[in-house]
């Protein structure tokens, strides 16, 4: 046993020895969860209705370890220890500055680094996921990029895997990574379930694969002389005057315009 797990044990017993001295003062049902969770012994979950249906979050003092839709807590529960292995035990409510946390990342808003439990994934699919956590709200990229930017870009196909394994979907978000031919790809939940989410961020999907479907990959400035992925930000920005449309990297290249430097829609030369 590593001193961390001996640490959060002996916290533990600490606790519990505390509460007896109590005497029979009764503790809400959920707080043996709470402190099961926040000293790393067990995880604790709660749920949230967001516009795309109610999702489950679980959580220990590792951070976020599982998010998923269910029909009902004993779904979820049955779901999670099917995953994980681990005990489980639902709180009234998150701790404020979580669920705070949670609910600005849900809307785009979050800005601070979340904590995510991570255990049990390959090096490789750690740096796929991490990798997601950069797509900014509301915009896309491929799986070749991410497979570039880790520097593995022939491993497309696994990085597709590795997205499928992720147990924190929304927060980690794989959604926002699709196929370069303009599909949506393949989702955990369903690729109807990744569209609404797409939607919501507001992702113009048909105007995607209308691109896609003609060949256009990447928007230019003839102003800047920059190209980027469609839905960066500053693609958006270009103007229907000044906008020039490529069907590959090496064809903006040949024609002077440099990648963009935040949405990176090529290896920089």
């Amino acid at each position: 046993m590593n001193e961390r797990n001996q640490l959060s044990i002996a916290t533990g017993r600490r606790l519990l020895r505390g509460m007896r001295g109590l005497g029979e003062v009764t503790a809400p049902p959920s707080l043996l969860g709470t402190i099961l969770a926040e000293v790393g012994l067990a995880d604790a979950y709660w749920h949230m209705d967001t516009p795309i249906g109610r999702i489950y979050l679980a959580y220990n003092a590792q951070g976020i370890s599982a998010v998923m839709p269910a029909v009902d807590d004993e779904a979820f529960e049955r779901a999670f220890r099917a995953r994980f292995h681990r005990p489980l035990s639902a709180v009234a409510q998150a701790p404020a500055r979580l669920a705070r946390q949670v609910a600005e990342r849900l809307r785009g808003k979050g800005k601070r680094a979340m904590r995510f439990d991570l255990r049990g994934l390959t090096e490789f699919e750690r740096a796929v996921l991490l990798k997601a956590v950069e797509i900014p709200y509301g915009e896309v990229r491929l799986y070749a990029w991410i497979a570039r930017e880790i520097g593995h870009p022939k491993a497309v196909r696994a990085v597709g895997s590795a997205l499928g394994n992720n147990p924190v979907p929304l927060l980690i978000p794989c959604h926002r990574v699709v196929r370069s031919e303009g599909e949506i790809g393949n989702y955990a939940f369903g690729s109807e379930f990744k569209k609404a989410v797409l939607r919501g961020e507001g992702v113009e999907l048909e105007e995607l694969e209308r691109l896609a479907r003609t060949g256009v990959r990447y928007f230019g400035s003839d102003s800047t002389h920059i190209y980027c992925f469609p839905t960066c930000r500053h693609a958006r920005r270009v103007t229907a005057r000044h906008l020039v449309t490529f069907r590959s990297a090496v064809e903006a290249d040949f024609a002077g315009y440099r990648p963009c430097q935040i949405c990176r829609p090529a290896k920089a030369s």
